[in-house]
């Protein structure tokens, strides 16, 4: 173990950060947003402020011949009250792409809710922390910190016991993605086992996750940021926020849908842009949201509470969503030739649901998300798909 004389403390900067939009400097240190400042302003709830907050695929990259290395940083973690708290957030260490350590960091602040339903919560502060990783190859080597999907992360200070030096730009594509708690991350373990991020390393590019609990609800300033972000790949998730917060009905989702694609071809008028449905969710597949917690049994489920009988008057499914997304890109296609459509449940459908079932009805497990991760990666970047590799 290095000596207190032996520590090189490097600043940490934007410039050793990848997979984000934006960085605010606070009293601690560097907190990384998914989501720009003139968004961040037009965000109406609790719930997309602290998802954007949460840095689901944001890392950093460095080159250094350290064989320890420790990152201190301020953790703002969630809990619902009323039940046990989470597991502290793991930080994944990659050494040339491959997992290599992974450490917790406990304390820090505490957001607890105290109303599921409208997502009132109250903020203990608690300390600051350390992320240390010992034992690391020796020679010059790519590190990657990914830091925790679940937890907002202010980084304050990054050690090491020998230089770092800016990692060298990958020369991969960057892959933009905009998705729902899914994409986010909710039930992986790790962060580098979130779907999009398994994905990402399989299509061997650099991954921007723009997946927002609970928010993928066509937002206009999401589109903007879309827009607005260098990317040679977009992937648009959408469909299961709308219905299981039921936020619309299908007349205001035809238009929204076109307005956010619209939005993004602003800024990516030709690049690759992928529309991809709902994975399957048996409780929303024919019946309206919203949904509703239900914790009969003692364990957290979620059950769709809307009226079958309304789905004529414009009341939306997943199966509605589906058909509507799949007419909305072959409609366009006649002007968008880069435009594409995926069947959600061609990620994750009945043989997958009946093999791997969502512990919560709504959620997949981490063998869920390997599944998602594997299929996209096969679907998307495999043979004569829509983000495969042009071969010169």
């Amino acid at each position: 173990m290095s000596t207190e004389r032996d520590w090189i403390t490097t600043p940490v900067t934007v410039d050793l950060l990848r997979g984000f939009l934006d960085a605010e400097a606070t009293a601690h240190g560097l907190l990384p947003h998914r989501l720009p400042a003139r968004a961040r302003r037009q965000i109406p709830d609790d719930q997309l402020a602290v998802a954007e907050a949460q840095p689901s695929g944001v890392r950093l990259a460095f080159r250094t011949r350290a064989t320890v290395v420790e990152l201190d940083t301020l953790p703002t973690k969630r809990v619902y009250r009323g039940f046990p708290a989470p597991a502290d957030g793991v930080y994944d260490l990659l050494v040339d792409g491959r997992l290599a350590a992974q450490a917790t960091v406990a304390g820090g602040n505490v957001r607890t809710i105290t109303d599921m339903f409208t997502q009132s919560s109250e903020l203990s502060e608690g300390p600051a922390g350390t992320a240390r990783f010992a034992d690391l190859p020796a020679g010059d080597k790519d590190v990657e910190i990914w830091l925790p999907h679940t937890e907002i992360t202010e980084l304050i200070a990054l050690r090491t016991d020998a230089p770092v030096e800016r990692a060298s730009d990958s020369g991969r594509r960057v892959w933009l993605h905009h998705g729902s708690s899914i994409s986010h991350g909710s039930n992986a373990t790790h962060p580098t086992a979130v779907w999009p991020a398994l994905a990402a390393a399989l299509g061997g590019v650099e991954l921007i996750n723009l997946g927002f609990g609970g928010s993928a609800l066509l937002d206009p300033f999401t589109a903007r940021a879309m827009r607005d972000t260098p990317a040679d790949l977009i992937s648009v998730k959408v469909g299961i926020n709308v219905v299981n917060a039921d936020v619309m009905r299908l007349r205001a989702f035809t238009p929204a849908v076109h307005g956010f694609l619209d939005t993004i071809r602003e800024g990516h008028p030709a690049t690759p842009l992928l529309v991809v449905s709902p994975i399957l969710c048996p409780v929303q597949e024919d019946t309206p949201g919203p949904l509703a917690p239900d914790f009969d049994g003692g364990t957290l489920r979620f059950k769709a509470t809307g009226d079958p009988a309304e789905v004529a008057a414009g009341r939306l499914t997943l199966n509605v969503i589906r058909d509507e997304l799949a007419r909305i890109v072959e409609q366009r296609k006649a002007d968008d030739p880069n435009l594409h459509y995926l069947d959600g449940r061609d990620l994750y459908g009945e043989r997958d649901y009946a093999e791997l079932p969502l512990p919560d009805e709504v959620h997949p497990d981490q063998a869920g998300h390997r599944r998602i991760g594997e299929n996209f990666g096969r679907l998307a970047f495999g043979e004569g798909g829509p983000f495969a590799a042009v071969r010169g």
